[in-house]
């Protein structure tokens, strides 16, 4: 089976782990990964953000490593068919790329042509801000998003900080902390078998 072509929707202080990691665990098997960023280029930095939990009453946020984009935004934007599925990466981007209206077509493209979605942490709002993609939907996202997903017609799904969730084509989890079983069920989804001799 030839690797897959997937898009990862990015914005300035995206959490970092959920860039890097999956990134890299995807390539590592074969698929590749274009990481976007609205009115970015390949080769301009994303600025991007660590998310922790560490007592207090919410998480704390510190600067991470620098990103270097991949794909400009426009040229993918132009070729949406010739990706398997869309991954909206979670921290602080998708609380602004979400309002962004090439990113709602971008979201739109991949929910009407029934492609895998891919969602973590924060990343469900990018997938809230069109309207339709979460309805009937089970999602596991940070507890912060709750509402948000309530309020646009899913069900919210309190999983442990290690697990993911597939509804169909869509795999959510809460945070970067469940990033590995979140890799797995994106990659089952995918029809990737990893076999070991």
């Amino acid at each position: 089976m030839p690797g897959k072509k997937i898009l990862m929707l990015t914005g300035d202080f995206t959490e970092e782990y959920e860039i890097f990691v999956f990134q890299q665990a995807m390539e590592a098997v074969g698929h590749t990964v274009h990481v976007i960023c609205p009115d970015k280029k390949a080769g301009d930095i994303l600025k991007t953000s660590l998310h922790d939990f560490e007592g207090d009453q919410t998480y704390t946020e510190k600067p991470g490593h620098h990103f270097i984009i991949n794909k400009t935004f426009s040229e993918a934007e132009a070729q949406l068919d010739r990706y398997d599925a869309v991954y909206a990466a979670g921290g602080r981007g998708p609380e602004y790329i979400r309002t962004d209206k090439r990113v709602q077509a971008i979201v739109r493209h991949f929910h009407e042509a029934q492609k895998p979605i891919f969602t973590i942490c924060h990343g469900v709002q990018i997938l809230i801000a069109v309207d339709g993609v979460v309805r009937g939907k089970k999602v596991a996202a940070l507890g912060a998003c709750e509402p948000e997903v309530i309020l646009a017609g899913g069900t919210y799904i309190d999983l442990s900080p290690t697990d993911a969730y597939v509804d169909g084509t869509m795999v959510s989890a809460k945070g970067w902390t469940a990033l590995a079983a979140f890799i797995r069920e994106c990659l089952k989804v995918l029809g990737t078998e990893i076999r070991h001799n």
